[in-house]
């Protein structure tokens, strides 16, 4: 999985890949071919003291050497660029995987997990493909073309091979086995922190307002201590490893020099022989250590591509269907036929039986207790989450047969959490409406009764906008989203709860603008108050996710007890408009 991983993101380089594999196969043989060189120098010039020979042979390989750091370096070069391509086609993918998740794969993986993966995992697969390209040639070719060259300088003393090199890999391999697991787990362990930390960032005014900053940073410390924990048992194994290698180097040395000098003594091999037989021996085991040093890093790096081939290999459970029609200018006509919705395990749905229609220039209020299914019921319309039984059309047409891109440029959805991005006021409007010029902007900022506080602002619709609309109070990020709505010119408007943080006067006032610019188009509006829907054309009442009243609101009062109820517990604010 890991390495056909790196291989799809590698394969549109293949221009890249061919020049690095040449580049290491020229310095590997460079590397192996200067022991040779250097024991043809002590053997032929030193023992004959043949200046010339020496002055040739030093020259061919000062060539050679300068030749094998070109190529090294180049190779290393375009490895590192070849891998942070690799990785940035990863990242990509996981981007745009993510963007087609709807809320029950997101739920399902959970935020701090997808932002691990898109940013860590990716990290060490990274970190692998840079060392695999950079070792991936050369280790290889150096130990096959290593023990070639041994052989031919002295076969019999090759047969140390044949015990050191299992020594190695045997020792090596325990090593691993264990570190397999504690990576998975040190990733895992990496989820819960950053949930930790990403809950107590977003939450820090709550948990300053119930004095709970000793009990988030105990929460803290120990999802901390368990990821350190690990770390540390990893790092142990890991520095195990490099004092086992060196030991079995140390003592391919020493029995090279012992078993060699013995063969010299008898006359079986010479001393330039012997010199050239330890650099292989040594080119042998920095090879199969490099493998090693992989081979280290694989556990780690296939379990975070096990979590971000996870990703990539999930199904929306909303997507296009294989003949959805892209239809523009779809208008607004809204049925509902038996509509329930449940999560996957849920015992029970959360909307049933759901059955109403809304026509343009009509305006569609829900209303009901606290989850009762008013945004999920507003939430199946674009296909945020999709219905488990019945039917939900558009404009004629049912929205699986629609593309998700043609539905969902036909609604303007203001949601429950008024939602800003980081930039400008600009920026955030343009999001509804790419193309839209500062005079729209304006008239869709004066009709969400936003223009005034924006044009006391120094920079007016230049004006920064930080993450989440933090810089700005509850109110203003209602107003700035329902423009950001506005400005689409939607078929269908959808309101989750869009105006619980204004007063009563600036909502009259928005409700009052809203109807001319609506008057063609299919309003739904949910709201948890009864002045705010109590003009509205028809009123749907939820409880329990089933609709037990539906009607305008003289309707309601006369025979919906769930509604008279609502009313009764609001009617201190406004009698006399509630009774009317």
């Amino acid at each position: 999985m890991l390495f056909r991983l790196i291989a799809r993101n590698a394969a549109p380089f293949k221009v890249q890949l061919v020049a690095i594999v040449l580049l290491q196969l020229a310095s590997t043989i460079a590397t192996l071919y200067l022991p040779t060189l250097n024991a043809d120098i002590i053997d032929d010039g030193v023992l004959k003291a043949d200046i010339g020979h020496i002055f040739t042979l030093g020259s061919w390989m000062l060539i050679l050497t300068a030749g094998q750091v070109v190529c090294a370096i180049v190779a290393t070069y375009l490895s590192a660029q070849l891998a942070m391509k690799v990785g940035r086609a990863i990242r990509r993918d996981l981007f745009s995987a993510v963007e087609t998740f709807s809320a029950q794969e997101v739920g399902h993986f959970g935020t701090p997990s997808l932002i691990t993966r898109t940013t860590n995992d990716v990290q060490q697969v990274q970190m692998l493909t840079l060392m695999s390209f950079t070792m991936m040639v050369m280790a290889p070719i150096m130990c096959v073309g290593g023990i070639f060259m041994a052989l031919q300088q002295d076969a019999v003393l090759s047969l140390l091979l044949v015990v050191l090199l299992p020594l190695l890999i045997v020792a090596v391999a325990l090593i691993v086995r264990r570190l397999v697991p504690l990576f998975r787990l040190g990733q895992q362990q990496l989820d819960g922190i950053n949930l930790v930390l990403r809950e107590q960032i977003m939450g820090i005014s709550v948990i300053r307002a119930f004095v709970r900053r000793d009990y988030e940073s105990d929460r803290f410390a120990t999802a901390n201590g368990e990821l350190t924990r690990t770390q540390l048992r990893a790092g142990r194994l890991m520095a195990l490893m490099f004092p086992t290698i060196m030991l079995v180097v140390n003592l391919a040395s020493v029995g090279v020099l012992w078993f060699g000098g013995a063969r010299i003594d008898a006359g079986n091999m010479q001393i330039g022989s012997l010199t050239a037989f330890l650099q292989y021996i040594m080119q042998i085991l920095m090879s199969v250590m490099m493998a090693m040093f992989m081979l280290m890093m694989i556990p780690r790096a296939a379990v975070s591509a096990e979590r971000i081939t996870e990703v990539l290999a999930t199904v929306p459970s909303v997507a296009d269907a294989a003949v959805a029609r892209d239809i523009k200018d779809l208008s607004g006509e809204l049925e509902f036929e038996n509509v329930s919705f449940s999560y996957p395990g849920a015992e029970a749905p959360v909307v049933s039986g759901l059955t109403f229609a809304a026509n343009p220039g009509t305006t569609t209020a829900i209303i009901g207790s606290t989850g009762s299914g008013k945004s999920t019921l507003l939430n199946l319309i674009p296909r945020l989450l999709d219905r488990s039984v019945g039917q939900i059309s558009v404009g004629g047409h049912a929205v699986e047969q629609l593309t998700l891109e043609s539905l969902r440029a036909a609604i303007g959805l203001v949601p429950q959490k008024a939602y800003l991005f980081s930039g400008s006021v600009a920026s955030n409007m343009r999001m509804g409406r790419p193309d839209a010029t500062e005079d729209a902007i304006w008239q869709a900022l004066e009709i969400a009764q936003a223009a005034d506080y924006i044009r006391a602002l120094p920079l007016g619709l230049e004006a920064p906008i930080d993450q989440g609309g933090a810089n700005l109070s509850g109110g203003q990020r209602q107003r700035l989203c329902i423009a950001r709505a506005i400005i689409s010119r939607p078929a269908i408007y959808l309101f989750d709860d869009s105006f619980s943080a204004l007063d009563f006067t600036t909502d009259a006032r928005l409700r009052a603008a809203l109807k001319p610019v609506t008057r063609n188009a299919t309003v739904l509006l949910v709201a948890q108050r009864v002045n705010t829907i109590i003009g509205a054309d028809n009123i749907l009442v939820l409880d329990e996710g089933r609709i037990v009243g539906q009607g305008t609101h003289r309707e309601l009062m006369a025979n919906c007890p769930t509604y008279q109820e609502i009313v009764r517990s609001q009617q201190s604010e406004s009698d006399e408009e509630y009774a009317a």
